[in-house]
């Protein structure tokens, strides 16, 4: 797994072996089993996540039904709002599947990134990138309607089809599980 997370940071950074034996002893690696809540809403955390292998998602507890707001499946980051912000969470992270995750607390972060500045850099670079991403993604949900919004999670995220359950991904498209079920047959017709 440590081969799959130098992989990755080798896109925005190059280690030398010294801040590769550097980071193996940090002990970052967690191996999650499925159903297991890594963040619940109330909770302080200073975690952030890194899904080598699995699923995790973020959702809102809202009158009782859960509202699903993002998945994070492999090579993708997750630091908690929460992490940033110091206050309580308002959301729930949890595993959809057996994860690896890289689990790293703020305090550590802040410790590599004095240590080695090129980690600081690579976050930089990583944070920016995600901004931008959530943004058209955030973007292309208000201005979208559910049937492209199923159309366009088949088109960029079509692993989530198979890996996560009916009621979460309708609550992620910001539906009920019926209405995608009737869509999914609709988007079957016309084909």
């Amino acid at each position: 797994m440590e081969n799959t997370l130098f992989d990755f940071m080798s896109k925005y950074i190059s280690l030398t072996e010294e801040e590769k034996n550097v980071l193996l002893s940090l002990d970052l690696f967690r191996s999650v089993k499925k159903g297991t809540i890594l963040l619940k809403e109330g909770q302080r955390s200073k975690d952030s996540y890194f899904v080598l292998k699995g699923c995790i998602r973020t959702y809102y507890m809202i009158e009782g039904e859960e509202k699903t707001t993002a998945f994070f499946t492999e090579l993708e980051p997750l630091t908690p709002h929460c992490v940033i912000t110091k206050a309580p969470s308002e959301y729930f992270v949890s595993c959809l599947e057996d994860s690896i995750l890289v689990v790293a607390d703020s305090d550590t972060g802040a410790e590599m990134n004095s240590k080695f500045p090129k980690f600081d850099l690579m976050c930089r670079i990583l944070s920016e990138e995600l901004l931008a991403k959530q943004q058209l993604d955030f973007d292309e949900f208000k201005t979208s309607s559910p049937e492209q919004r199923y159309l366009n999670l088949l088109q960029k995220r079509p692993d989530l089809i198979q890996r996560v359950p009916q009621h979460q991904l309708a609550s992620f498209l910001g539906i009920q599980p019926q209405s995608l079920s009737r869509l999914r047959a609709r988007i079957s017709e016309k084909k």
